[in-house]
């Protein structure tokens, strides 16, 4: 990330009309067909051949639920359609908009391998981006020598929560998550993005949208604890009734020992967040409407598969708790909830994800104090040079 981005004016106002998915997954599916539906030019890249190969042979992406609905074309020779590629040079060269989805590894996977090919005025969009994603993918781009004066945008979450149905992508509307851009005050961009984002809530800066991320403080408990001392908040059936099926829904995991568990996690959030000038976030009530959604109908989250919840487990440690700690300790705040939860969550997963989680130092923020961090954070925002 260039340092001439503090000086430098805010990009204008523009459509973003040229934009590339990198992903090959449901959630990048979901992207490139909710830009065609805006008439994007749309251009998808995976490295795995696999993932090409189906999107090939489907013809399309199929939509149902509560965004745009239909089957949007996948490399026709006419007419809008999604073009697919194994060439990242290709797919970013003529972009104005890149969309980073998957998992979090494959989010860093894409910001090192782009720092030699993005150009000035690009915009690079991290949904899911958990506590501090624009952070460290800047970092990750300046580490690779990448000097573009480019924007990144990062979001508290998605547009819409996906269930797969047959070849059919069944969306489902979040709420309000915050985003913000790096450089900050861009916010220019954020309104160009409104129409793949219409949820996305402007906050001040990506340090304010990173502590404002909480994710992992309510999936993790909704996920993790359960049984007779900790039931959820499913409708109670009667003696010989059977579940109803639209009943099972994310929220539906959240009982009163979770929002106990929720509370604290978020009460530990919100104190360290203060420490770092960030105050006003909302309540613990709040944050968890925002993450687990409706307990039915629509603006119902869908409960996840196994695989899915794991990968849930793995990203709220390594993105958006394992942050929280490393922030902590420069405050000399203790978080026991939230060490308690990494630890939780470690054992289940049988993997120690330290080492790979985003610790302030390991994004480019080696300040060893309070002060220090904020001013470092204060010129990283301004599109200054970490470290």
């Amino acid at each position: 990330m260039s340092s001439r981005t503090s000086t430098r004016a805010a990009i204008p106002g523009r459509a973003l009309t040229r934009v590339t998915v990198l992903g090959g997954g449901d959630d990048a599916r979901m992207y490139a067909a909710l830009a065609l539906a805006e008439n994007r030019e749309v251009t998808l890249f995976s490295a795995y051949g696999q993932e090409l190969d189906d999107l090939r042979s489907a013809g399309s992406v199929t939509l149902r639920g509560e965004g745009p609905i239909g089957s949007f074309h996948v490399n026709q020779p006419s007419g809008p359609s999604i073009r697919t590629t194994a060439a990242l040079d290709q797919a970013v060269a003529g972009a104005e908009l890149i969309l980073l989805t998957g998992p979090l590894h494959k989010q860093r996977t894409y910001a090192m391998v782009l720092a030699d090919h993005l150009r000035d005025g690009q915009v690079l969009v991290l949904p899911n981006a958990r506590s501090l994603g624009a952070v460290e993918v800047a970092w990750l781009l300046q580490t690779g020598g990448c000097a573009a004066d480019v924007t990144i945008v990062e979001c508290g979450g998605a547009p819409y929560w996906i269930q797969r149905d047959r070849s059919a992508l069944i969306l489902s509307a979040c709420g309000p998550v915050p985003a913000a851009t790096l450089p900050q005050g861009r916010s220019d961009v954020l309104s160009g993005l409104k129409p793949l984002f219409p949820n996305a809530s402007a906050e001040l800066s990506c340090v304010h949208s990173g502590f404002d991320d909480a994710s992992a403080a309510v999936e993790l408990p909704a996920l993790l604890i359960g049984g007779p001392a900790a039931p959820g908040g499913a409708p109670l059936v009667q003696q010989g009734g059977v579940p109803l099926a639209e009943n099972a829904t994310f929220r539906t995991l959240i009982g009163a020992a979770h929002q106990a568990v929720i509370a604290r996690l978020w009460e530990e959030r919100v104190a360290v967040a203060a420490d770092f000038g960030v105050r006003g976030l909302e309540d613990a009530a709040a944050a968890t409407q925002r993450v687990a959604g409706n307990l039915r109908g629509a603006g119902a989250r869908q409960v996840p598969d196994s695989s899915e919840a794991k990968e849930l487990l793995r990203a709220g440690v390594i993105g958006s708790l394992i942050p929280l700690v490393s922030a902590a300790e420069l405050t000399g705040r203790n978080v026991p909830m939230t060490r308690a939860m990494i630890d939780l969550a470690m054992t289940v997963l049988e993997r120690d994800l330290r080492g790979a989680g985003r610790n302030l130092n390991s994004i480019g923020v080696t300040a060893t104090d309070v002060s220090a961090a904020r001013r470092q954070f204060d010129a990283i925002l301004n599109g200054g040079l970490h470290g």
